[in-house]
């Protein structure tokens, strides 16, 4: 199906980059080491850069996730032979994420005058403008001077706010949330709530959505049936709720007792009466979000209490019926964060941890706690540590160089067989070469591990791509779907292989690929070995790689739905490329990150259409349909009873398809992209639709926003929208 040339070859490519390149002039020099900014830029710069920056990139400009670093040798390898001019260009037409362009020509061209002096650029009288055009590598090194705090800091009486240095509102700059106050904000008691217990949630009752993709089995697949193909064109909007707004809103509505339990951006969980929108109680638990991704994508509920894991990296149980805070404990350092969600099984909240970009002493883990108390139960490190099983698969690099390993999608769980199964994200630095360990798999980077709840104890584990080294890892849903006594494992990551797994052994069973891909040379369908190209195999930093996909996806974190009764797995996938290079970082505590430029474009083939939805018989992984648009799907699938699936894209469109033709039989434009995780539940005899708009996210955002220049979103717009048909 898909076209085998595994290079880019004459293809007309559509750059827009992180680290991208602009045709231009030849620059000046600067003369015997001249200042070219001045420190009432640079102090002005640190705060903007503080507010709408430093949230992806760091405070110490180490970058994370898919922000690079904008200092030190990374940065300096992919800007040292350009200009400043050019460093301007790219800074005031891609940034900030998700909403480029947005701050005045004073704010873009403080920031950038910051971090050329953050980078060893000389302060004095001089002042940056937009045209100045110097080789970087002229007047920077990538070396912080010792007193940049002092130099940095505003002398006395003047304002460095950057109210002055923006533009209004409706073309917000930073995507970071309003000042609002934190606490227990709202407070009320849930009536005729019904404690949540073990079988209910082996078994969920139809009506309800009791956790992250509705079943232990990850299914995103609701049994109701009174919306269906015939009465759909009728559905309605009942009411809808105006969320958080600021950081990534990706979230699942939990419903249960008649009232939605709803996490927000900056942390804040929510009780809402399911039937009319009305506000219960409110604990906002802060912090306040300053980072245009990192979502909190589902709630549990477990017996009286809400479990909730915030991005400060801690975990909280709240009284479900008042939202009083019963217990808490972290989860990580303060570098760390949780966006993936809590899984309870066994009386036991699991939970991952992200954030493990740059080189710590607190590698990545999956961690338990006893539900009712908040007690530690057990850690199983997802970077596997020296001295211990797969500890010998990193070339000999000590635990401090172990870097990524991050849980950011928790897992599902088989009751009949206890044993929890985990997606683990790629190996930090991205690419090998950065990282220093050859063509070793860096266990348990890339792999699907098979747990046992009570102990943590690793029962097997399968390794999707060792020693992954383009950010295509495989993190995502894993679903559990059985065909009579066979118990399968389906799972896809980012280079849209799909994968099934014995889920008794870890036994490969089969693999499919989903969309173009280019990375992978060789895929052995009688064992599941990947083998890379043998330029991305024999890679060295500073040096542009094709990567089909890129770190969108192929398929990132909005998940799969398995429509049960015709076993029918229905996919969002995502095509776009990217040309990668992976950079030099520094072998120290604080060091690493992941040291990555990117060039982004169309995949070929394509006809520059970033969504796909396709859907596959599990049974023999026979492609059933499969069908293209502009937009990239940015919802989770919900696939319903009725023979409906529902999913929602950047372009603002929610679409209800026929699950067996994948025919768009409804459709309706929100007032932003649709993100998040829609859901399924009913009241009073009535089916009910519920799903999320919202801004902020990795690359699933950052790369239609760089390409789909057609597209316009307003900048706010966090929302959950419930809807249903007409009352009789």
């Amino acid at each position: 199906m898909f076209a085998r040339n595994r290079f880019l070859g004459g293809c007309a490519l559509a750059f827009l980059a992180v680290g991208g390149a602009y045709a231009r002039a030849p620059f000046a020099f600067a003369q015997g080491g001249a200042a070219v900014v001045t420190q009432a830029q640079v102090a002005a710069g640190q705060a903007g850069y503080t507010r709408a920056c430093a949230g992806c990139h760091r405070a110490n400009l180490v970058g994370g996730g898919d922000a690079p670093a904008l200092g030190g040798a990374g940065f300096m390898a992919s800007w040292g032979n350009r200009s400043t001019k050019e460093f301007y260009q790219f800074i005031a037409s891609s940034m900030p994420a998700g909403a480029p362009g947005s701050m005045s020509e004073k704010a873009y061209t403080d920031i950038t005058a910051y971090l050329l002096a953050a980078n060893g650029a000389k302060v004095g009288a001089a002042t940056y403008n937009k045209s100045t055009d110097l080789r970087i590598s002229a007047i920077a090194n990538g070396k912080m001077p010792a007193d940049f705090a002092k130099i940095a800091a505003p002398k006395a009486g003047t304002a460095t706010a950057s109210n002055n240095g923006t533009v209004p509102l409706n073309r917000r700059s930073d995507l970071m949330a309003p000042a609002f106050q934190l606490g227990h904000t709202v407070k009320g008691t849930v009536k005729n709530y019904v404690d949540v217990t073990d079988e209910m949630l082996r078994n969920p009752p139809d009506g309800e959505w009791l956790m992250y993709r509705r079943n232990y089995q990850g299914w995103s697949f609701s049994p109701l049936d009174q919306i269906n193909a015939g009465n759909v064109k009728h559905l309605t909007l009942k009411w809808a709720w105006n969320m958080n707004e600021g950081g990534a809103n990706q979230v699942t509505p939990i419903v249960h007792s008649g009232v939605i339990f709803l996490s927000n951006t900056s942390n804040t969980v929510q009780a809402i009466d399911a039937r009319t929108g009305e506000l219960i109680w409110e604990n906002r638990l802060g912090p306040v979000s300053v980072i245009a991704y990192g979502g909190t994508r589902s709630l549990a509920v477990y017996r009286d209490k809400v479990y909730v894991a915030t991005t400060d990296a801690k975990i909280h149980a709240l009284d479900a019926r008042t939202g009083k805070v019963v217990w808490e404990h972290p989860l990580g350092n303060p570098n760390n964060s949780n966006t993936g969600g809590v899984m309870v099984m066994r009386g036991k909240a699991l939970t991952g941890l992200t954030g493990c970009d740059n080189y710590s002493l607190n590698n990545c883990y999956i961690s338990a706690f006893d539900a009712d108390t908040g007690k530690p139960a057990w850690k199983f490190y997802t970077t596997a540590l020296e001295g211990q099983p797969g500890g010998d698969t990193w070339n000999g690099l000590p635990n401090l160089l172990r870097g990524g390993g991050d849980t950011w999608i928790a897992g599902t769980y088989d009751p009949d067989l206890n044993t929890t199964y985990w997606g683990v994200a790629q190996t930090k630095p991205w690419f090998r070469a950065s990282r220093k360990t050859g063509n070793a798999a860096t266990l348990y980077s890339s792999s699907t591990l098979a747990l046992d709840p009570d102990t943590g104890k690793l029962k097997w584990y399968f390794q999707h791509a060792p020693g992954e080294s383009l950010d295509l890892d495989e993190v995502f849903e894993r679903v559990l779907i059985d065909h009579g006594d066979q118990k399968y494992l389906m799972t896809i990551g980012k280079p849209g292989l799909l994968w099934k797994l014995d889920r008794r052994t870890g036994k490969f069973l089969g693999v499919k690929e989903t969309i173009f891909q280019n990375v992978f040379a060789d895929i052995n369908h009688e064992t599941g070995a990947v083998t890379y190209r043998s330029d991305i195999l024999n890679q060295k930093t500073n040096q542009w790689l094709s990567s089909c996909p890129g770190p969108e996806g192929g398929h990132d974190w909005q998940a799969t739905s398995y429509y049960q009764p015709d076993d029918i797995l229905i996919i969002p996938l995502s095509q776009s490329c990217v040309m990668i290079q992976g950079h030099d970082v520094d072998q120290k505590l604080g060091g690493g990150g992941t040291a990555a430029s990117q060039k982004f474009f169309f995949m070929p083939g394509t006809h520059q259409n970033m969504g796909r939805l396709s859907a596959y018989r599990t049974s023999d992984m026979k492609e059933l349909w499969s069908w293209q648009q502009r937009a990239p799907f940015l919802s989770a699938v919900l696939s319903t009873g009725g023979g409906l699936a529902f999913v929602g894209d950047f372009d603002r469109n929610f679409k209800a398809v026929d699950v067996k033709t994948g025919k768009v039989v409804w459709q309706t434009r929100l007032g932003n992209t649709v993100q998040g995780y829609p859901v399924s539940f009913s009241l009073d005899g009535k089916q009910y639709i519920a799903v999320t708009t919202g801004l902020g996210g990795g690359s699933p955002q950052q790369k239609p926003t760089a390409l789909l220049n057609e597209v316009h979103r307003a900048a706010t717009g966090n929302m959950l929208y419930v809807f249903a048909l007409p009352d009789e």
